[in-house]
This record gives C-alpha cells, structure tokens and sequence, in this order.
C-alpha cells in the first residue's frame, strides 16, 4: 500500500499532517500582545486575572520580514528578540491577542 504525500479533493489539494515540520505548538507557548505594542512570548499560566509567562523573551523589533516572518523564523537575523531573565507578569486586561508557537519558540 503507497502512502500519498498529497490528496486532492474537490480541486483543494491536501498534505499529510506527517509532512509537516515540528514547528506546530505542542504546549502553552505563546507570543502574546499587550497594550502600548509590547511583544512578549514565553509558557503562559492565566491564573487571578494574570497572565504569567515564563521562560520569557520580549520581541524588541524586526526589520523588512513582517510580523509573520518573526513567527515564521524567530532565529532570523532581521529580529531582535532578547531573553529575559524573569517572567513577564501581566494584567489580564492588558493582552490584546497570543499565537500558540512551538515549545522552544524564541529561545
């Protein structure tokens, strides 16, 4: 039996989720969004009306790659992506959106 590397179904061509590389989010790491344009990721803990990151890395900027491309490549040498050494804790209030990234996304 051959194991297809695409099916096509009503002219929409689909891949095997085996295909894929690792980079899909397996945990509770996000790059999340806080009022005032601040850009945070790290393993999110929503607890009190807090919203606690650790292992935390703050997006300082990027240049001509787009916010995707930060997603897409955090390693790219167009993003200034610093660690830091304490966790981020924020008010609830103050996220505006999260992206779920891979486990090490950032570090």
């Amino acid at each position: 039996m051959s194991n297809p590397e695409t099916m096509k179904i009503d002219d929409v061509e689909y891949i095997r989720a085996d295909s894929v590389p690792d980079a899909k989010p397996n945990g509770n790491r996000c790059v999340v969004v806080v009022d005032r344009g601040w850009i945070f990721a790290g393993d999110v803990t929503d607890s009190g009306g807090r919203v606690v990151l650790s292992r935390a890395v703050w997006v300082f900027r990027w240049e001509s790659i787009g916010f995707q491309g930060v997603l897409d490549d955090p390693g790219n040498k167009k993003a200034d992506i610093r660690k830091l050494k304490q966790r981020v804790d924020l008010p609830a209030g103050a996220e505006v959106f999260r992206i779920p990234v891979s486990d090490n996304w950032g570090l």
